[in-house]
């Protein structure tokens, strides 16, 4: 797995500007596997990749660093090109399924996505990250059952993740298991106070309750973290709203909307609306 090392920007910069062919073989292989920029990885992995010179499974790993770096600059068809030559040279490499897959979601081609999720899994049961996004992908899909059975394993790996816990809340919400999404929010909060998104995913199990109150509550204690959380501003406006308070309602449906034009539909499918 690629590390990154802190390194002072001065040296950083002073790296940067020394061009490649400068550098020695020893200081581009650092630079591939152990502590270099995305940048310099990129130029470090390439210059290992042509050398000739490292057997297979060093290779392997240099194309899986530099798929990694083509990730993190969001050069997802690169990282995707890279990901390909590792499973081509090391075909049971789960996170080189994982990370093709996080590039493929990020393209917006989930169902690709998936399959590379899937394949990630099963070299790798207790892959706890490729069960997260496959959760996520399917929930963007509106599989919500789906996506809970994947936050089911999530919470299974890492049962003191808060963020685990709050996508299973968020998702039994959904789905209305409303006292298991309860208990799932406490105790993401129990383990991080005041955590926006679990408060925000909170807030939608107590909509759903009719617990308009607490659903208030919550969303504009989430606000106070994340003021621009327009899942938070369109819920209170619909707890606002069944306690026939239009006005308030109107105001933060409408900032909601300001910020994801979409919001109405994404809480239709959730199963409440401002109609």
């Amino acid at each position: 797995m690629h590390r990154y090392r802190v390194i002072a920007p001065i040296v950083l910069a002073m790296l940067a500007s020394v061009p490649a062919t400068a550098q020695t073989y020893d200081q581009l292989k650092k630079w591939c596997y152990d502590d270099g920029t995305d940048d310099q990885t990129i130029v470090g992995c390439d210059a290992v990749i042509k050398s000739g010179r490292e057997p297979q499974a060093n290779v392997s790993a240099a194309f899986f660093n530099r798929g990694m770096a083509y990730n993190n600059k969001r050069q997802y068809d690169r990282a995707i090109q890279d990901f390909d030559q590792v499973i081509r040279l090391t075909p049971d490499h789960s996170n080189a399924f994982f990370n093709r897959g996080y590039a493929y979601f990020y393209k917006s081609q989930s169902d690709r996505a998936i399959q590379d999720f899937d394949q990630a899994i099963r070299l790798n049961p207790d892959n706890a990250i490729a069960f997260r996004w496959r959760g996520i992908t399917y929930q963007l899909k509106g599989q919500y059952e789906r996506a809970v059975l994947d936050y089911d394993q999530v919470v299974r790996l890492k049962p003191n993740d808060e963020d685990a816990l709050t996508a299973r809340c968020w998702g039994r919400a959904a789905v209305g298991r409303l006292q298991e999404a309860v208990a799932d929010c406490n105790e993401a909060l129990r383990l991080k106070p005041n955590y926006p998104p679990a408060l925000d995913s909170r807030g939608l199990a107590f909509l759903k309750l009719g617990q308009f109150d607490m659903a208030i509550a919550d969303y504009t204690a989430a606000l106070k973290g994340y003021p621009k959380m327009a899942t938070a501003l369109f819920g209170r406006g619909l707890a606002h709203l069944k306690k026939g308070d239009a006005a308030t309602a109107d105001a933060d449906f409408a900032a909601a909307r300001a910020i994801q034009d979409d919001i109405d539909k994404k809480f239709a499918m959730y199963g409440v609306s401002a109609k």
